[in-house]
């Protein structure tokens, strides 16, 4: 895994060797019970544990992760605030929103990238399609009528399901959530129809057939569900958005202090963790880093997060 090292401020190591003093705030920008909880715990935990100091979880949900993402930029840069960052933060969520609050790159240090997480097409399992075929199929048939969910605008999983219609032809209502726990609720009893969200939460019920999966949004097939083919291999050539997830501090946060974190975070990734529970570790490429937006950015319509 490689690390992402802030280098925003200048500091002298002492700044490091009485740090933590009190505990740390972790701030996850999604609803709890859901992907990103299911990352930030265990790892709040181990971070704890390397820290000798408590790492507390804040879920801050809405505006498409803005809220949580501003709390923290507007946190004292000391390193006892943290964001659970997506590229929703930092990346999607500042381009399409002009008036809003904080500048994705400038006003952050960013720490380490830590997990890549496969999102999954999935459909209520009363939904009367085998494939993505016939769902298409439906799609064209009924267009507008049926309804997906995400994790909110601007979000991996909603620019998965925008490439997806304009790939296909197809019209589907977006219905934004908070999370991908409620929208997990809202699809196992009938509310929406489908839905592209992060792997980890849809496991258990894609077991249990209450859930159907279609397809990963990713090149490479999902680990934990190998029979599932990729949108690319079913024909939506060079298919590819997977949720990535790091660790930011405020600007101005010391070096010292980040580069603290970011080798706690290396060693919390060196332990033994559970392959059903844990998502894979980031790739090398940081999409924290300043750089020309992807593909799949650039196709996003513009959206004023709810």
């Amino acid at each position: 895994m490689a690390l992402a090292i802030g280098a925003l401020a200048t500091a002298t190591p002492s700044h490091a060797q009485s740090y933590p003093s009190s505990p740390i705030m972790l701030v996850n920008p999604y609803a709890a019970g859901g992907p990103a909880d299911v990352l930030a715990r265990p790892l709040a935990s181990a971070m704890g544990d390397s820290l000798g100091q408590q790492v507390v979880i804040l879920n801050k949900p809405g505006a498409a992760t803005a809220i949580a993402a501003q709390h923290v930029a507007r946190a004292p840069a000391d390193g006892y605030t943290l964001l659970l960052s997506t590229a929703s933060a930092h990346i999607v969520t500042p381009a399409l929103t002009p008036k809003i609050n904080y500048d994705g790159i400038r006003d952050f240090a960013f720490v380490a990238m830590i997990a890549s997480v496969p999102n999954v097409l999935v459909v209520r399992s009363t939904l009367p399609v085998n494939d993505v075929a016939a769902l298409t199929a439906l799609a064209k048939q009924k267009p507008g009528t049926l309804n997906y969910g995400s994790v909110g605008n601007g979000s991996q999983p909603h620019l998965a399901a925008e490439m997806f219609q304009q790939m296909t032809g197809t019209k589907l209502n977006h219905i934004p959530y908070k999370g991908a726990a409620p929208a997990t609720t809202d699809l196992l009893s009938g509310q929406i129809d489908l839905a592209f969200l992060n792997a980890p939460v849809l496991l258990p019920h894609i077991a249990s057939g209450k859930l159907r999966a279609m397809a990963a949004t990713t090149m490479k097939r999902a680990e934990q569900l190998p029979d599932v083919p990729t949108l690319d291999e079913l024909g939506l050539k060079g298919f590819d958005v997977a949720t990535w997830y790091g660790i930011t501090a405020p600007a101005g946060t010391p070096r010292a202090i980040v580069e603290r974190l970011a080798s706690v975070l290396a060693r919390c990734w060196r332990r033994p963790r559970s392959r059903r529970n844990s998502p894979p570790r980031a790739p090398r490429s940081s999409c924290c880093r300043r750089r020309s937006s992807p593909p799949m950015c650039r196709r996003m319509p513009s959206a004023s997060p709810t």
